[in-house]
């Protein structure tokens, strides 16, 4: 009886303190404590949400943004219990159950997607130790870095702020989002031919950089001597950027 009461008691101040304004306090607790309560877990979870998205976080006005956030916390059951984690809850909300208002950029999700890709690979556990580092990419095997994700957006998410809005589609956005060996999170936008050889790249154990770049030049009906002129480049710079590497270890 008493384990039953406590259930009770416990979930009667979680709903309280997912929607304050909504849910009746628990009783027994002084208005005074419910205070402090209400605010240690807002403002704790708002925290690491501004701190996670700080691009998003400018777009809004305050009290859009705080409704935002509540709306969250309200609606949202968290499949984690680590602080950590909340980004990726948010995200999760935002992606699979959020409906956006007309005050809500339409870019709002992919935003929030590339704000995480660069908290995720930040506190990433992943390391580049056992892959080795590469002396000719086009002669030896590169792959695609695990630290390095291929993205594609369609509103240019990388340039957004607030002073650039686009309310519109132009053309698909591709970006390298990775961390390099000095452990700095960096981006590169692509163009669609280069976000090509990075899928090429992507799992890469058997062919060489030539190949991959003779394997490219076929795909895009293009002379392979051309592609390996600015692609012999392009290894070469990728290669410097941590972007690829060597499969394992040498």
């Amino acid at each position: 009886m008493a384990t039953t009461q406590l259930r009770k008691a416990q979930f009667a101040m979680a709903d309280f303190l997912r929607d304050p304004q909504a849910k009746p306090a628990p009783q027994g607790v002084e208005p005074r404590r419910l205070k402090i309560y209400q605010d240690l877990v807002y403002n704790n979870i708002e925290g690491f949400i501004s701190g996670g998205f700080p691009i998003l976080r400018s777009l809004y006005a305050d009290a859009q943004w705080h409704a935002l956030v509540h709306q969250f916390i309200d609606g949202h059951r968290c499949h984690t219990p680590y602080f950590l984690e909340i980004s990726q809850e948010f995200l999760d909300f935002l992606t699979s159950e959020y409906q956006a208002l007309e005050s809500d950029p339409p870019f709002i999700a992919e935003l929030a997607h590339y704000e995480w890709v660069e908290l995720a690979l930040d506190i990433s556990e992943e390391s580049l130790d056992e892959f080795g580092e590469l002396a000719d990419p086009l002669r030896e095997i590169p792959t695609l870095s695990p630290l390095a994700w291929l993205l594609s957006y369609q509103f240019p998410v990388h340039k957004v702020g607030p002073a650039f809005q686009p309310d519109t589609v132009d053309e698909p956005t591709f970006l390298v989002v990775y961390r390099n060996r000095e452990d700095k999170v960096c981006f590169m936008e692509l163009n669609p031919a280069t976000a090509r050889l990075l899928e090429l790249l992507r799992g890469n154990t058997d062919d060489s950089g030539a190949m991959l770049l003779s394997h490219l030049a076929q795909e895009l009906g293009m002379p392979e001597e051309t592609v390996a002129g600015f692609g012999g480049e392009l290894l070469g710079q990728l290669n410097c950027q941590s972007i690829i590497c060597a499969p394992v270890a040498q």
